[in-house]
């Protein structure tokens, strides 16, 4: 990771990314709101190739790898960018994965990745339905803000666009953001995926907690809850009791299960989502996780 930084914007790298970012800084909160703005159901998508999705993954591993330079062609080589950005808020880098397509007439969708650099890759925080849960793309630029070692993965459509449940990320294996939180999952990387329920789903509640279809990470998950019930939050801990949306369907939840890393599906009601101390307040608490992670604690 630490090459990434000898050059701010590598070369061949189109869009609205300039070596200006990486230099004066951008506040990374407005970055990605700005570009999830755009999102709707009627925006579009385009399903990848078995071979764009690898290709994909392959240039993040060469990321992860330490090895920009590579990472850059890969990833060129199905129009995705490769630049590093500086958020003005925090003073940290990230390396910054984005689609060429959003900025012209036909976008596909694919997402962005964020990687800080100058620290290992620890933990992933995933927003598999950026504005459908509404606000959930915030909450995941606050949890990445909070601690070091985090990727933040980002589909790129809202899920009701495209044909069907194409875009629907966390529920599909033959998406670019399901191949980047494979790579993560394989790396044993535990992944935190943020979603949203509007409050009349679970009536009382404010967050709905589990592990997915596997066991793994419930440690991790009575940490977030504890945390969050420090809080005030009304916590469903789905390891306890049945629950709603508990995520047993998650694609990227099941994988990680299969590869025995610790993985949390965590629901948060809309009235948390919408009222910013409260947000602040769950955020605090999901990096108390995070924080655990950058240090290889809990399991």
């Amino acid at each position: 990771m630490a090459g990434l930084t000898r050059r701010d914007e590598p070369s061949g790298s189109r869009g609205p990314h300039t070596r200006q970012d990486a230099r004066t800084g951008v506040d990374l909160l407005a970055r990605v709101t700005d570009y999830t703005a755009r999102f709707g159901p009627g925006t579009g998508y385009r399903p990848p190739t078995r071979a764009e999705r690898r290709t994909a993954a392959s240039g993040l591993k060469l990321l992860l790898d330490g090895r920009p330079e590579q990472a850059e062609e890969r990833l060129s080589s199905i129009d995705l960018s490769l630049a590093t950005v500086t958020d003005s808020a925090t003073g940290r880098r990230y390396a910054e994965i984005t689609d060429r397509t959003d900025v012209g007439p036909a976008p596909r969708g694919w997402g962005r990745v964020y990687v800080e650099t100058g620290s290992p890759a620890r933990w992933s925080v995933q927003i598999p339905h950026p504005v459908a849960d509404r606000n959930t793309e915030r909450l995941g630029v606050g949890v990445l803000r909070g601690g070091h070692g985090g990727v933040l993965v980002i589909a790129g459509a809202h899920r009701k666009a495209g044909r069907g449940d194409a875009a629907d990320v966390a529920h599909r294996q033959d998406t670019v953001f399901d191949a980047f939180c494979d790579e993560l999952a394989e790396r044993r990387l535990p992944g935190l995926q943020l979603h949203g329920f509007a409050d009349d789903s679970a009536p009382g509640r404010d967050v709905i907690a589990s592990t997915g279809s596997g066991r793994v990470g419930r440690a991790d998950g009575r940490l977030l809850a504890d945390e969050l019930r420090a809080r005030d939050f009304d916590v469903c801990r789905a390891w306890v009791r049945s629950c709603p949306l508990e995520g047993h369907t998650n694609v990227q939840g099941a994988k990680a299960a299969a590869e025995h890393v610790q993985f949390l599906h965590v629901e948060f009601a809309n009235a948390l989502r919408t009222d910013a101390p409260r947000t602040a307040r769950a955020v605090e608490a999901m990096r108390r996780l995070t924080a655990a992670w950058g240090k290889g604690g809990t399991t």
